[in-house]
Order: C-alpha cells, then structure tokens, then sequence
C-alpha cells in the first residue's frame, strides 16, 4: 500500500496528549476530522503505526491533535518527529485540474513544439499558486508557475506535462 505525507510531529502540546503538527495537506479538515485514521511513520521505522484521530484544532502555526487512546502527553512524546500519513485508498477524488503532488512530481514537462524541458522534481506551495522544480538534461532547474497561461496539458497517467513557455521562463 502507497502512503501520503500529511503533516510531522514536531512536538507535544500540554499535557492532555495533544500534539503539534506542521502540515503538508491542502485538506486538513478532511485529514484531520475526528475518527480519521492515520499512518505515523518514525524515523528508521517503514511499518506504520495506525493512529485514529479523536480531536483536531488550530493554534497559532500548528494543527494540534490527540489521538484515541493516547490521553496524556506520556502517550505521545514518542511520536515527536514521526511523519503522519494517509494510505491510498483515502485519499479523495479532486475536481478537474486538480492534482496531488505525487501524480506530478516525476513528470516529464515538454514546451509546446514537442521539446523536452526536463522532470518535475518537486512542488512548491508559494500560496498565489504552486511552481513545478523542472531539472533539465544539464542539471539545471527551471521554476513553472501552475497558471492557465503556462500550463496547458496536464496528463499525470502518462506522466506528461506541455507548457507554453513564457518569455524569460526558461532561461
């Protein structure tokens, strides 16, 4: 089973068992609603701990979280640097032209007359839009806004992007 990154512990909050989360999820509503269940990888470890979410809140920078059966932060301060994931078959289904950064990350992006630019190496949430990490052939990296006007194919199936770049994009 494929697990998704949504958030690391960073560290306890109080002492009823809270947590503090730095998340990595456009949905943490969803992510975090209570009764979720989440897979808690520690470092070193490849086999999950299975987590079940009973109560979400923000505070300050951080979703802050307790988990069934962990009342007290005794419980939890083990956790502290696990990364909290979510398995394949819970993630939903996004509207049309959206996507999760796994189905980009590993395309290859080819500009409009059939180049080839390179391979999406990371996203980037600037919170406008994200920009796509391309490295090229030679090891450099261009920056690709995701805006209608660049984009104009996205087909994550066939790990295929086209763009139109812009003036100045890939220089």
């Amino acid at each position: 089973m494929n697990w998704y990154n949504v958030g690391k512990i960073v560290n306890t909050h109080g002492i009823r068992g809270e947590v503090r989360v730095i998340s990595r999820t456009d949905f943490p509503e969803e992510r975090y609603a209570e009764g979720n269940r989440l897979g808690l990888f520690m470092p070193g470890s490849s086999k999950p701990v299975i987590l079940t979410v009973a109560s979400h809140r923000v505070h300050k920078n951080f979703d802050l979280l307790s988990f069934e059966g962990h009342p007290n932060i005794n419980d939890v301060e083990k956790y502290r640097d696990g990364i909290l994931k979510v398995s394949e078959e819970d993630l939903g289904e996004l509207e049309e032209g959206e996507y999760y950064y796994h189905e980009i990350v590993g395309c290859t992006v080819f500009a409009e007359d059939g180049r080839e630019i390179g391979e999406v190496t990371e996203v980037i949430s600037t919170g406008a839009n994200d920009v796509w990490a391309v490295k090229d052939s030679a090891g450099k990296m261009h920056y690709i806004p995701f805006i209608d006007d660049v984009v104009l194919e996205v087909a994550p199936e066939e790990k295929r992007i086209v763009i139109d770049p812009i003036e100045g994009l890939l220089s």
